[in-house]
């Protein structure tokens, strides 16, 4: 069973009831894995499938007034990530204006009962849904034991002493702090997704990239780093990674673009990841082509250099 469904309402899809866990999920970090796989766990035992219930947009970047926050995660990578980690089922329902206001009754009728047939449902520490956050674990308990199913939350999973969060993963990154990330992470940071094409203007300056795109959403980091790309051959390619927006060729949507040293092949289509290692410097505009040349010959050395004292990663599940 691999299902992925949008929708609130709509026809049963576990007859045969489900457990299920619930959260934003964005960045899959140890936390989250710990939910899932409580979930999944207790989905095996029951023989029924184990589905993860997210949003999106994430209900954060719904109720951003001005820019939306950066993401860690982009959708689909959040999709494969969860099915990695055994869910059968996942569900990234639709946030907007007619969902925000759902009670929180509401949502577990219509979502949790009629939609998924809960048995057991797992939520992380501090959960809280429906319209205005106004539903918590023990309203879910109380409405569950009602409702036929039962609700429980697991433990924070703490890191030298602090609860782990996707918002200090954010904040690690921001500092370049690529070893922390991957602490909480439980592997390094990295971004995947399919190559597409671009202007070409690496190319014509003797640094053709590998472009991905992040789809609408707001990156955790922007800048150049020294990085890893997976996914081409048999073990990681070393690259130098520009992740912004362009400035001296003035680019509009945020673009991450590697270049694979000593590499020469077509990638258009190729799904790849970038994995993250250091960061080199920030992104700046330069007054001419030339000028902005001779910085990616630097960083190029740079980046060469400190990969060359890092050892990439096998994997990144």
């Amino acid at each position: 069973m691999k299902l992925l469904f949008r929708d609130a309402t709509g026809q049963a899809l576990c007859p045969q009831g489900s457990v299920v866990c619930i959260g934003a999920f964005d960045g899959l970090h140890l936390g989250h894995r710990a939910l899932v796989g409580r979930a999944v766990a207790r989905a095996r035992a029951l023989g029924v499938p184990a589905v993860a219930v997210s949003f999106e947009p994430l209900p954060r970047e719904f109720f951003a007034r001005e820019g939306k926050p950066p993401r860690l995660m982009l959708p689909r990578a959040k999709v494969e990530g969860l099915r990695a980690l055994g869910c059968d089922g996942v569900g990234l329902l639709r946030f907007d204006a007619k969902f925000a206001a759902m009670e929180a009754t509401e949502f577990m009728r219509r979502v949790l009962v009629q939609r998924l047939s809960a048995r057991e449902v797992w939520v992380g520490p501090q959960f809280r849904f429906g319209h205005a956050r106004a539903g918590d674990l023990a309203l879910m308990q109380t409405a569950g034991a009602a409702l036929g199913f039962s609700a429980q939350s697991i433990e924070p999973v703490l890191l030298d002493g602090e609860r782990v969060s996707s918002t200090r993963i954010r904040a690690a990154l921001v500092a370049g702090d690529f070893a922390q990330a991957a602490r909480l992470l439980g592997r390094p940071y990295a971004i995947g997704g399919h190559v597409v094409h671009g202007r070409q203007l690496g190319r014509s300056l003797g640094y053709p990239t590998a472009n991905l795109r992040y789809r609408g959403k707001t990156p955790a980091l922007r800048g150049i780093y020294a990085t890893w790309v997976h996914g081409i051959a048999e073990t990681p390619l070393p690259s130098v990674s520009s992740f912004g927006t362009r400035p001296t060729v003035n680019g509009v949507e945020p673009l991450l673009e590697a270049h694979l040293f000593d590499f020469d092949g077509d990638l258009y289509g190729r799904r790849i990841e970038v994995e993250f290692v250091a960061k080199l410097r920030d992104e700046e505009k330069f007054p001419d082509l030339p000028s902005l040349v001779a910085q990616m010959q630097r960083d190029d050395a740079w980046a060469r250099a400190l990969l060359n004292q890092h050892e990439p990663q096998r994997a990144l599940a």
